[in-house]
């Protein structure tokens, strides 16, 4: 997959493409049906096929006060449908002259004169342009006029009709329920960061810990779960099992919020490496103990829980 960071000026083998547009922001299962349609559309084609992509997130530089809410920052997000097999992702700076441009310029600028597509796809839901002045419908009136075609994707579900959105998946994560979320996104719910220098702390209490800022990740529900975290061995990442508390620490008088987590196992250096880390299951919210005895004696309970639940 080509990585381009700007619509103008693309290779010529890219023109003529089917491209599919959104946020994505976790690339859920309704996500890859409308990435899929424009995979289709580029095969009958015979076009290259895209995803345009917007960073940072619009709600970023229009809420910036609102708490971390991210489901797949960029690199995770790059990674997730560069796994679909698009040959390009095209990824538009959002930035405040950006988002004053209208949906008709946006459509002529970006989607005629820069990409001359032949095909555009995204969701039933999507908008785009000056004040959200966009919609689906005038997509498909211009689209005409300007000689590509559209597809709209219809809401994608499950038998209980529950409708995948990156809505639903992050208030399952608020509950505590990664599980519930994974079956919507279509892939665990992943958070990913460099392993960083804590108080060393979980050595002296015989559960050692990598720690990971949580940046702009969504917060999911504090407390421990069953994780599986990945460690890039060269090419390949490798799989641990273990136990992971999100949370802010409190017998320990944390202030931050951290991911530590506890591989079972592992006594290897990890400081300073970028670490993939699973939530695969909640085993109990985060809570404040009389001392550090016993918090190692919940510690070992939740670690065989975990490993119960992982098998």
């Amino acid at each position: 997959m080509k990585l381009f960071r700007h619509t103008t000026d693309l290779p010529p083998d890219l023109r003529g493409l089917s491209v599919a547009l959104g946020n994505f922001d976790g690339v859920h299962r309704g996500h890859r049906a409308v990435i899929r349609a424009a995979q289709d559309h580029a095969q009958a084609l015979g076009a290259p096929s895209a995803v345009l992509t917007f960073e940072p997130h619009p709600r970023s530089l229009f809420r910036p006060e609102d708490p971390p809410f991210r489901l797949t920052p960029f690199r995770i997000k790059a990674r997730l449908i560069e796994a679909m097999g698009v040959d390009a992702l095209i990824v538009v700076p959002f930035d405040r002259p950006f988002s004053q441009r209208s949906a008709e310029a946006f459509v002529t600028e970006v989607l005629v004169r820069d990409l001359g597509a032949r095909h555009v796809v995204a969701g039933y839901d999507f908008v785009f342009g000056h004040n959200r002045g966009g919609d689906m419908a005038l997509l498909s009136r211009m689209g005409a006029a300007a000689g590509f075609a559209v597809t709209e994707v219809k809401p994608v579900g499950d038998a209980a009709g529950t409708v995948f959105s990156s809505t639903k998946v992050r208030e399952l994560l608020r509950d505590g329920r990664p599980d519930a979320a994974a079956d919507i996104l279509g892939h665990p719910f992943e958070i990913e960061g460099r392993v960083e220098h804590g108080d060393k702390r979980g050595r002296t209490i015989g559960f050692p810990t990598a720690n990971v800022e949580l940046g702009e990740y969504l917060r999911p529900r504090f407390g421990v779960y069953a994780v599986l975290a990945g460690i890039d061995e060269g090419p390949r990442t490798v799989w641990r099992k273990g136990v992971a508390n999100l949370g802010l620490r409190p017998t320990v008088g944390g202030m931050t919020e951290r991911l530590e987590v506890h591989l079972f196992d592992f006594d290897g250096d990890l400081y300073g490496r970028h670490l993939r880390i699973q939530l695969h299951a909640f085993i109990r919210p985060e809570m404040k103990f009389a001392g550090l005895d016993a918090l190692k004696a919940q510690i070992a309970a939740d670690a065989e829980a975990g490993r119960t639940i992982l098998g």
